[in-house]
């Protein structure tokens, strides 16, 4: 049977209900993987330009308050996880109508995310700065930039939520080519206002803002410009309360996931920020450089997601079966490689943000305790996302609270605080690899259980 005009595959598209799943999975990947690295960029030119220009305050200011951010945000980006799913699910089930409302909720919800998102970021900062125990002579300048970014923020959702969807048909390049473009904006802006006008870190949080109005701009030219069922009309903004409960469902336990997995990293920095300034900034530069092989991975993370609920919509449950162990190789052999090759050059990397030797020395301490085994956080998050794809959202967040925030924010009340030996940074950062292997092992077993339950007869399939 033909397919319909308007779901005929297209250069911009990648149909994984047919074809190699490594291939589709890479194809979907790689692209994604190397935007990732440049969103990652936008953060990365701020801690750099700040580190160098500005000084080790200024460097602890914008690295302290990433988790922050996290926190704040990631709920809101649940619903994009959440519009990933439900458009891919659509797509594969080849629905016209309800892809076309799904686009278009998207897209309102994007809008009055960042709007509440500013509110909460502009007014809430001090007060959460405070309860995370920033340091004095950190305090005004990490709130500067803080409300600086929030500001903008609406920008980024829109960003977002637009290039979810355009993900959920498998288009990862487009997506890349909007963040070439804006990290270029952004590295440039940075060297102006921090270099030349001396804005200190409001300057790397406007150069921030506006690179993100740009990829913003252009996501939404491209869904007004899309000629099938992805195309956005202006005059068909509204909220469709089907799709938005479904959004939701999948969208808000993934993003209360990412909250609470965030939290237990504020409370990590909160721990962090206990140890002075110099330690601060040495755990920022050193998470920022992790964080390069950490979206590496999410790359395939998300494509595991994408690929589950498409095929989930084309009824396809041989390939939901072939999937994980797939998604497993391919993430543990990048994590293996990409995490070794960081810890083995982590002094020229760390050297690139700072010249301090006592900052690069922690930095070091941050990169071997986490990059060493960082496999085991993609293969974590490649199982949620292979659950969360097949439409069950509330588990892989039920085991997430409890397997990796649960066991890391134990340690930080038990052994670290009140054990003196174990009251130093190897302690506290040895709770990221261990959280990450107990949850993963769980989560197996649930999309065992899970995959059983959903498709009875796949073995006759």
């Amino acid at each position: 049977m033909s397919k319909p005009p308007s779901v005929v595959m297209k250069k911009n598209q990648i149909d994984m209900t047919e074809g190699s799943i490594a291939a589709r999975l890479i194809a979907f990947s790689v692209p994604l993987i190397i935007s990732s690295i440049l969103q990652l960029l936008f953060n990365a030119a701020d801690i750099v330009v700040v580190g160098r220009f500005a000084g080790d305050n200024s460097l602890a200011a914008v690295g302290s308050t990433s988790s922050l951010i996290n926190m704040l945000v990631n709920l809101f980006t649940g619903l994009a996880t959440g519009t990933t799913v439900v458009a891919a699910n659509y797509f594969g089930a080849r629905d016209k109508a309800n892809l076309h409302d799904t686009v278009h909720t998207s897209m309102v919800v994007s809008v009055f995310s960042g709007i509440l998102l500013t509110i909460i970021g502009i007014f809430g900062a001090k007060k959460i700065l405070l309860m995370m125990g920033s340091p004095e002579e950190v305090l005004p300048l990490a709130q500067l930039y803080l409300k600086v970014y929030f500001a903008g923020i609406t920008a980024s959702m829109v960003y977002n939520f637009g290039s979810a969807l355009l993900r959920a048909k498998g288009d990862t390049q487009r997506p890349l080519i909007i963040l070439l473009i804006a990290g270029v904006i952004n590295v440039v802006l940075n060297l102006i206002f921090v270099i030349s006008f001396k804005m200190d870190v409001a300057g790397v949080a406007l150069a921030t803002v506006l690179s993100q109005v740009f990829a913003s701009v252009v996501v939404v030219i491209i869904l007004l410009h899309e000629k099938d069922d992805f195309h956005l009309c202006l005059k068909d903004l509204k909220i469709n309360h089907a799709v938005f409960s479904r959004i939701v469902r999948i969208g808000v336990p993934a993003g209360v996931q990412g909250i609470l997995f965030s939290f237990s990293n504020v409370i990590i920095q909160s721990s962090v920020n206990s140890f002075g300034p110099v330690v601060i900034a040495g755990n920022s530069a050193g998470s920022n450089i992790e964080g390069f092989v950490w979206t590496s991975m999410n790359g395939f993370s998300q494509g595991t997601m994408t690929f589950a609920g498409q095929n989930l919509g084309a009824g396809k449950a041989d390939r939901i079966k072939k999937l994980p162990l797939i998604s497993q190789a391919l993430v543990t052999v990048e994590g293996l490689i990409l995490g070794n090759i960081v810890v083995h050059f982590s002094p020229a990397l760390l050297s690139i943000y700072t010249t301090n030797p006592d900052v690069i020395a922690q930095g070091v301490i941050r990169i071997k305790m986490v990059c060493t085994l960082y496999c085991l956080c993609g293969m974590m998050d490649c199982m949620a996302n292979m659950i969360r794809g097949i439409g069950h959202s509330v588990l892989p967040m039920i085991v997430t609270i409890f397997g990796a925030c649960g066991l890391r924010i134990l340690w930080i009340f038990t052994g670290f605080r009140y054990v003196e030996k174990f009251h130093n940074m190897t302690s506290l950062l040895a709770t990221y690899p261990v959280s990450w292997f107990v949850t993963w092992a769980v989560l197996v077993v649930c999309f065992i259980v899970i995959y059983k339950k959903e498709f009875p007869n796949a073995r006759r399939n």
